[in-house]
């Protein structure tokens, strides 16, 4: 059996057990303690690794990141942003988790009262060790984003010795949480085991997935239909053309839920039937696979705050912009991850002191919206690379004439 039915499967005898017999969550609810420490134990290795091997895809083998590379990297963070911010907005508008409290939260104090000053302080660390040993989030992007761009300037024999070393440690990292991805239907199980035996409003609980399910597919359309075809069509772009011609990557997208299994059919539609040249297309799509992630951004947004406000807590301005910029910068690292957006909700959830068990609240919807973002992924790719193609001078078949 595979293991998203596994999972579904857990979510399923969870809810089941839950609801019918609540006295059962003390002898399960340390399976999904431990399994939540399993996945924070994961989040500094995995974070340090991939963002600097990452970084170290996008500068390339020759040193630096080339102007072309600039202009993609420069579109693909503006198209993240786009997603995120609209997640953002929505979230905030239709407060999905307001309609359910959640109690037994292990909450910090303090939580959605930390000041601008605080943040800015905490990005550079006293000690790179302490950072490390306690999952100080914040200060470990950063710590890989200096050491990733800065590797290039060092000799080459001690460049390629470190590459080596990180992409080697990446490589490992990836196997161990594949090995703990594998135990994850048990603890789902009992992490949702213990969600709704301390629920007393099930069906409450069920119509706030519900609703906040609508609202990432909400923001999904927004982002593909409105943010997305306004962008290209600032280039002379026909976006409705555009979106037929991507009509077989985006149905396989969709129908997988991987952008890795699209990549030669994504190649194949900008390139043949967009006219995109070779040049930027061998580029563009197979790095946008790795670093470009707008509906990945735009759920992680949304169900991180959707737990905060469902165990009733009210992240402030400062909390919100925390989220936005630390689901902007995991997307450089999420690709090739198993079940990437579990593993990076943790992250963020650690990085603004949420309750890691939160996660169960969503993950009973996450497979649907897997397919769903992972489409967005995909087009967020293509749209880029004729935004690009523009940007040099191409003429395409997708021009509006």
């Amino acid at each position: 059996m595979k293991l998203h039915w596994q999972i579904f499967l857990a979510l399923v005898l969870g809810t089941i057990t839950g609801v019918a017999f609540p006295g059962v969550n003390p002898y399960t609810s340390w399976i999904g303690e431990l399994f939540m420490n399993a996945l924070s134990m994961l989040i500094v290795p995995l974070v340090f690794f991939s963002i600097i091997s990452g970084i170290i895809g996008i500068a390339g083998s020759g040193g630096g990141v080339t102007r072309l590379g600039a202009r993609i990297g420069g579109f693909y963070i503006l198209t993240m942003m786009a997603a995120i911010l609209t997640g953002l907005i929505l979230v905030n508008l239709i407060r999905p988790g307001s309609h359910i409290h959640v109690e037994n939260a292990a909450i910090p104090a303090g939580i959605g009262q930390t000041s601008v000053k605080d943040i800015v302080v905490g990005f550079v660390p006293k000690n790179i060790l302490e950072a490390l040993s306690s999952n100080q989030t914040i200060p470990v992007i950063v710590i890989a984003f200096l050491v990733g761009l800065n590797l290039h300037k060092i000799s080459p024999e001690k460049k390629n010795l470190l590459t080596g070393f990180f992409q080697g440690g990446l490589e490992l990292i990836l196997h161990i949480t594949r090995a703990i991805i594998k135990c994850s239907p048990v603890g789902i199980f009992a992490i949702v085991v213990k969600q709704f035996a301390s629920t007393p409003d099930y069906w409450g609980l069920l119509q706030t997935m519900l609703l906040y399910m609508l609202t990432v597919l909400a923001g999904l359309v927004i982002h593909v239909f409105v943010w997305l075809h306004l962008m290209i069509r600032f280039y002379k772009v026909n976006p409705i053309k555009h979106f037929r011609n991507m009509s077989v990557p985006l149905l396989t997208a969709f129908s997988t839920a991987s952008s890795g299994a699209t990549l030669p059919l994504t190649l194949h539609a900008v390139e043949h039937r967009d006219g995109v040249s070779s040049r930027i297309t061998n580029f563009t799509i197979p790095l946008g696979a790795t670093v470009n992630m707008d509906g990945t951004g735009l759920l992680e947004c949304v169900a991180v705050i959707f737990i905060a406000q469902a165990y009733g807590i009210e992240l402030g301005i400062v909390q919100q912009a925390v989220i936005v910029a630390v689901s902007l910068l995991c997307a450089i690292g999420s690709a090739g991850i198993p079940m990437a957006a579990l593993v990076m909700m943790a992250l963020i959830l650690t990085a603004v002191g949420l309750p890691l068990e939160g996660i169960g609240l969503v993950i009973g919807v996450d497979r649907i919206l897997d397919m769903a973002r992972t489409a967005v992924n995909v087009y967020g790719d293509t749209c880029v690379a004729v935004m690009v193609a523009k940007a040099e001078g191409e003429t395409l078949s997708v021009d509006r004439k």
